[in-house]
């Protein structure tokens, strides 16, 4: 119950002392030149995607950023979908932030079975920390891998996230940033690792393409 609250506690704070850096420094705010994320290809070698645009209550709830809600499929292996969820935003302001899966999933009717930290490699070698999620929700498994991402910063933890918005608020004038959610259901049988392998043969031809949505 105290490490609940205390838990609680430095949240709070933290989410109070962005909200008011974010506004003292919003009037001389940078907003870097990037591309729509409606220009992302939505033919990938054979993954071919369709967008599923969000409703007005969901846009409402999320605040003014721009979404990409897609789902991706290889007609030369039939295999489940393979979903990808941008929502990018050019400035963060009190009560226009990222919102967090690990929160939203639940809300959306996810039962948790499992969460952890893992590595995902780039086509160049490096890797970055990101969260995966595996969740059952209508009877099925699904695994949804995600991190925030801004000014080429890479992070799974949403507190370190709300640290550096609040430190490239105060250094660069900006605020803007991003998360980045990739899910599918699992088969039967499926571990997490094969999901994830799976799910990354997309995955790995989406992240060098990721910049030109989510400046650096």
């Amino acid at each position: 119950m105290k490490a609940g609250t205390l838990r609680f506690g430095i949240a709070g704070v933290l989410m109070l002392a962005t909200a008011l850096l974010l506004q003292a420094h919003s009037n001389n705010e940078f907003f870097p030149p990037r591309a729509s994320l409606s220009s992302l290809p939505s033919q990938i070698d054979e993954w071919t995607g369709t967008d599923d645009p969000l409703d007005q209550q969901t846009l409402d709830i999320l605040g003014p950023g721009e979404f990409l809600v897609r789902d991706y499929e290889n007609a030369s292996q039939p295999q489940p979908w393979i979903n990808l969820y941008i929502a990018y935003f050019p400035t963060q302001k009190a009560g226009d932030t990222i919102h967090s899966p690990n929160h939203c999933l639940p809300g959306s009717g996810w039962v948790p079975i499992s969460r952890e930290l893992v590595q995902i490699t780039r086509p160049d070698g490096s890797s970055f920390p990101a969260n995966r999620y595996v969740g059952s929700k209508s009877g099925e498994r699904q695994l949804a891998i995600y991190w925030f991402q801004a000014h080429g910063r890479v992070v799974a933890n949403e507190y370190w996230a709300k640290y550096y918005l609040i430190s490239d608020s105060v250094r660069l004038n900006r605020s803007d940033g991003a998360l980045v959610r990739l899910m599918t259901p699992m088969l039967n049988g499926e571990s997490p690792d094969a999901a994830e392998a799976r799910m990354m043969k997309l995955g790995s031809q989406l992240l060098p393409r990721l910049d030109n949505y989510i400046p650096r």
